[in-house]
């Protein structure tokens, strides 16, 4: 990350432009044309290359009271924020979030270390440079990006890009044989913390990678990635391969399982349906048995009616009275 050194145009490396010091000459007032920060968001932040400040009215150099207060009126203040950005997260944009938010009226320029001097100095990226300056140029808190950014910050790099603070965490960062690269600026009144996200960084994202290489180097297998491009050895490429068909053959039983469960429910739905439809029945039939071969059903009043019809059928007429006898005979 970057540090401030010393030159001989100011004994806190700071130019003399953005000193406190006053010009040597009178020099006449000259409209401020630098660059303001983008209004829309329809297109990506553009390089510094492609936009740089060409104003020609002084640069002074203010006080973090002063910007705070929106000062100077005619022109942003200038804030400045670097970093390697590899993987980049939501940590990465909550940092340039609260750089951009520092004063009322902000330019943020996002410097971005390239690939040799990153290697160099910290280490291999995920990320190569271009991929990683384009993620910055999509950050909607970013106004200008500033690619292949100094490792240590130079007097001539800030007077160059007319930077009025540089924006970082408050942690002494280590690097370049110094305890705290950012010592200078601090010292010179250029320097505005801002707060780290916990819970969230480039080295928990690869660790995190670390941890389950097998689950996705078979998942990218399965996505027709092949072992030389995941540098995967024979053995492992085989073995991820045969976990590949196990698991499908597992999700085909879990699924067949499912099916059965399915079926089976149905099943017991319709034998339910079918159970208690019978019982309905059985009661419908059991009540008009009952009510036809019952103790008082209508079969045994037809049987008696018929019963009384044979019987008197059967039975002899009555002999009529014997007249004679009646009379006494003649």
């Amino acid at each position: 990350m970057p540090v401030l050194t010393t030159d001989a145009e100011s004994e806190t490396g700071i130019p003399k432009s953005l000193s406190n010091e006053p010009p040597s000459e009178t020099m006449e007032e000259i409209e401020h044309t630098c660059p303001q920060p983008r209004l829309t968001l329809t297109a990506p932040a553009p390089f510094a290359d492609e936009t740089s400040c060409q104003c020609q009215a002084p640069h002074e150099k203010l006080t973090i009271a002063q910007a705070r207060l929106g000062t100077p009126v005619d022109r942003p203040v200038r804030v400045y924020a670097d970093g390697i950005f590899d993987l980049f997260h939501s940590g990465h944009a909550r940092a340039l979030m609260q750089a951009k938010t520092l004063f009322p009226n902000s330019y943020l320029l996002v410097g971005v270390c390239s690939d040799d001097l990153t290697h160099k100095f910290k280490g291999f990226t995920v990320m190569n440079e271009a991929e990683r300056y384009e993620a910055l140029r999509h950050c909607r808190y970013v106004d200008e990006v500033i690619r292949d950014a100094p490792w240590t910050l130079t007097p001539e790099f800030l007077e160059k890009h007319k930077i009025d603070f540089v924006a970082h965490d408050d942690i002494p960062y280590s690097s370049a044989g110094s305890d705290d690269v950012y010592k200078h600026i601090k010292e010179a009144g250029m320097f505005v913390p801002t707060q780290r996200t916990e819970g969230i960084s480039t080295s928990d994202i690869i660790t995190r990678i670390v941890r389950d290489y097998d689950v996705y180097a078979r998942r990218n297998l399965q996505r027709g990635y092949t072992a030389k491009e995941l540098n995967v050895s024979f053995i492992n490429e085989k073995k991820y391969r045969f976990q590949n068909q196990v698991d499908k053959m597992k999700e085909k039983v879990k699924n067949v399982e499912e099916r059965s469960k399915e079926f089976v429910n149905r099943v017991e739905e319709k034998s339910h349906d079918l159970i208690q439809k019978w019982e309905e029945k059985s009661r419908e039939f059991i009540g008009n048995f009952l009510e036809l071969f019952g103790p008082d059903g209508a079969w045994k009043q037809m049987f008696q009616e018929r019963s009384s019809r044979m019987l008197q059928a059967l039975s002899p007429k009555q002999s009529p009275p014997n007249m004679w006898a009646l009379h006494g005979g003649f």
